[in-house]
């Protein structure tokens, strides 16, 4: 079945991700294939929109983004998910898809008429540069600009994993995306704000065995444990880093490895999918767990609680 085949020119489509970069730039993908062949399209996420960089990326492109909570999901008669899988977090499991489009390692236990997955791809947007070009639809300067740098992102400019379909379609991209403005939405990270959360990440380090562990405590916005994570994930002979952090009444985990001989989805998934959400690619992963969910003991989090709930799976 071609995607094109599910839609008619009576639907109302939701696009429905979990904005990041490569999402977004997804999304703008298919609303633009969708143009007219549908009678609306609309981009809805559920997570808000804090990290700077993020935030500039919908601000600098004028990404018509709506979070999900606002909208009413019987206004849609079709339902597409981009970058993500119906099982990654709790609010998209009530949502019937009619496709689903991805990069990550396949889940299961759902279901869709249409759905691409392939997990050996770097970026969604990769896969939604090809839709493009078979369509023979040439992207915008906005468009090429969005996908230009989600590629960037999430392949980490090429050095985590990728493939040569990437390379073709960032290749492809390179000419038509204004790179004064991806360079723009790069600079935009850090508050001033969020450097008390390194003052503490430093502090509160451990190293064991090449491995660096630190908990952070709680945190306005779970995305500075990525970055913070990132960060140590520079530092010489640490071959896994796990940074976590306190945000609302989860705790949130982020898992970075060189992906050599090394799995941090698997990882992810072994210690935290029975009490929550965990998964990922072999060089980046994330958990997601309800506090109430943690045994008794675990209850005050720590570095050395990371340590210990960690070990015991390596």
């Amino acid at each position: 079945m071609e995607l094109l085949d599910i839609f008619v020119k009576d639907d109302d489509v939701l696009l429905v991700i979990n904005a990041d970069p490569d999402a977004l730039a997804s999304a703008m993908a298919l609303k633009r294939l969708l143009r007219y062949k549908v009678k609306s399209v609309v981009i809805g996420y559920p997570n808000e929109i804090r990290r700077l960089s993020n935030v500039a990326m919908v601000d600098l492109l004028k990404i018509p983004a709506k979070r999900l909570h606002t909208l009413s999901l019987k206004d849609y008669s079709k339902k597409v998910m981009l970058d993500s899988q119906p099982l990654h977090l709790p609010v998209f499991e009530t949502i019937e898809f009619d496709a689903v489009i991805d990069h990550h390692p396949v889940t299961n236990g759902w279901q869709a008429a249409y759905m691409d997955l392939r997990p050996d791809y770097g970026a969604v947007a990769s896969m939604m540069v090809e839709y493009l070009r078979a369509a023979d639809m040439k992207p915008s300067v906005a468009l090429s600009t969005a996908l230009f740098y989600a590629i960037k992102v999430d392949t980490n400019n090429f050095e985590k994993k990728a493939n040569l379909a990437d390379a073709i379609s960032f290749r492809y991209l390179f000419n038509r995306a204004n790179l004064n403005l991806v360079r723009k939405i790069e600079l935009s990270e850090l508050r001033k704000s969020e450097l008390n959360y390194f003052r503490t990440a430093l502090t509160e380090m451990k190293i064991s065995n090449n491995r660096l562990y630190v908990h952070v405590g709680r945190v306005f916005n779970p995305d500075i444990l990525v970055i913070i994570a990132d960060f140590f994930n520079h530092v010489q002979k640490v071959s896994w880093v796990f940074v976590s952090g306190i945000h609302g009444e989860r705790l949130v985990v982020i898992f970075r490895c060189d992906g050599y001989k090394k799995n941090a989805g698997k990882l992810a998934e072994k210690i935290f999918a029975e009490v929550g959400s965990a998964g990922g690619h072999r060089e980046a992963a994330r958990a997601e767990v309800p506090l109430k969910h943690l045994d008794k003991q675990d209850q005050e989090f720590g570095t050395k609680v990371l340590m210990r709930l960690t070990r015991r799976h390596l």
